[in-house]
């Protein structure tokens, strides 16, 4: 129904009562971009957090309540391809959107106590001129090899640690940079 804000998800016939809260999807993204987690891991902390009574769902249900889950999380328009670059990271950037997030609703979103996760992506997508809209911008660029404005690459230079996305290391790997560092004596 147009103008309704889902509270359940329909799995194999019956409504599953979900989780909606921004701050829950958040975690669970937060999830997706854990480098220790393997992929079932990940797929199971999706169902957990959405799903409030995951523990009774049939096992046999999960793969249906996992694509539905994306369906819900990403409004309907999951991109099917992967291969899009990643312009933003949601805890890499957080104090930016929230920033641009309150400047659209008008107030802090996070002091209240709920705000349903496709009315938070509302304020998302309606983030016009900000200081989180020019990051991304640069990063668009920067990744499809355009050329910067001359005030584009002198906020580039000055602000770098911002406008570059973090590579985020699993603890293996962390490891082996440090052992790779001592060896060459850096």
């Amino acid at each position: 129904m147009i103008g309704v804000l889902p509270k359940s998800i329909e799995v194999d016939g019956t409504d599953e009562p979900i989780r909606t809260d921004f701050r829950d999807i958040l975690v669970i993204f937060s999830a997706f971009n854990d480098e220790e987690l393997s992929p079932q891991e990940k797929y199971m902390v999706c169902l957990t957090i959405l799903y409030e009574n995951f523990q009774n769902m049939n096992e046999d249900n999960y793969e249906e309540a996992y694509a539905k889950a994306i369906d819900f999380l990403t409004l309907g328009m999951e991109d099917k391809k992967n291969d899009t670059p990643k312009l933003m990271d949601w805890e890499q950037d957080e104090a930016l959107v929230f920033s641009a997030i309150n400047k659209v609703a008008g107030m802090e979103v996070r002091a209240l106590e709920y705000v349903h996760w496709w009315t938070f992506m509302g304020y998302y997508t309606a983030i016009g001129e900000s200081l989180f809209s020019e990051v991304v911008n640069i990063r668009a660029k920067r990744q499809n090899g355009k050329k910067l404005e001359v005030n584009e690459m002198e906020f580039y230079k000055k602000n770098k640690d911002m406008v570059d996305l973090k590579i985020r290391y699993t603890k293996e790997e962390i490891k082996e940079r440090e052992e790779l560092k001592r060896m060459l004596g850096i």
